[in-house]
């Protein structure tokens, strides 16, 4: 036990990088419960016909479950696995959007009425969701950060060349992703509004986060694929006239 304490003493000196996300979690994390219990008069209630289509499963809160799980290891692996540069873009990505998040929320103070009046609790299933349910609130669900942290992780994955060669792996990981998604309008956690503002949040700071770390070899592809674009057009024009 006691090594086991000192390696991981040894990690965060070695990978002091890591602290900036904890740090950074502690804040959110404060920051989210002082909004949570604000006690708000008046919410905006988010709903779409969409919703009212969408059947209650139970059986979704397992992936729904595995989402912090799946934050924990996937920004670990970077610590230990990936470039800097790639990991700081991943938590850069990360906070981007969760402190957006928190300024919606302050702003527009908003809450879900899609809840099922009846959870049955026979099943382990069932259990979780009930237990879900009491711990986190309806309220302040816009835009789903279970959606757009998916979205950043899933990207940084794909984006990730050691990833790209595990095929399984990267396969696992964009299934769980979409499973994910999924799960929080199968069980009436986020509306299609929620998630669909999660996904748009989620493309438009990647974008960011990757022109504030995009490296040189990045920027010559890009512009190497640029100049082969236009370069094709001006030959198929040519070929026209």
């Amino acid at each position: 036990m006691i090594k086991r304490i000192e390696k991981l003493i040894n990690l965060f000196r070695t990978h002091r990088e890591v602290w900036w996300i904890i740090f950074y979690c502690v804040i959110y994390m404060g920051g989210f419960r002082i909004m949570e219990g604000a006690g708000h008069v008046h919410y905006h209630v988010i709903h779409t016909w969409l919703d009212d289509q969408i059947p209650f499963c139970p059986y979704f809160v397992l992936p729904y479950a595995l989402w912090f799980l799946f934050n924990v290891v996937v920004v670990g692996w970077f610590v230990l696995k990936a470039e800097k540069y790639e990991y700081y873009r991943l938590i850069t990505a990360l906070m981007l959007g969760m402190t957006a998040f928190l300024v919606v929320s302050v702003v527009y103070p908003n809450r879900l009425e899609l809840r099922p009046e009846y959870v049955d609790t026979s099943g382990i299933c069932g259990k979780l969701v009930s237990f879900l349910y009491k711990v986190d609130t309806p309220t302040n669900v816009l835009p789903s950060i279970h959606v757009y942290n998916t979205v950043v992780l899933c990207h940084a994955i794909n984006m990730n060349a050691k990833m790209r060669r595990r095929k399984v792996r990267l396969v696992a990981s964009n299934i769980l992703g979409v499973l994910i998604i999924l799960s929080t309008m199968f069980l009436k956690q986020h509306s299609v509004i929620d998630v669909s503002l999660g996904l748009v949040m989620g493309v438009l700071m990647q974008i960011i986060s990757d022109r504030i770390f995009e490296t040189e070899e990045e920027r010559s592809f890009a512009r190497e694929m640029l100049y082969a674009r236009s370069r094709s057009s001006r030959e198929r024009l040519t070929e026209q006239n």
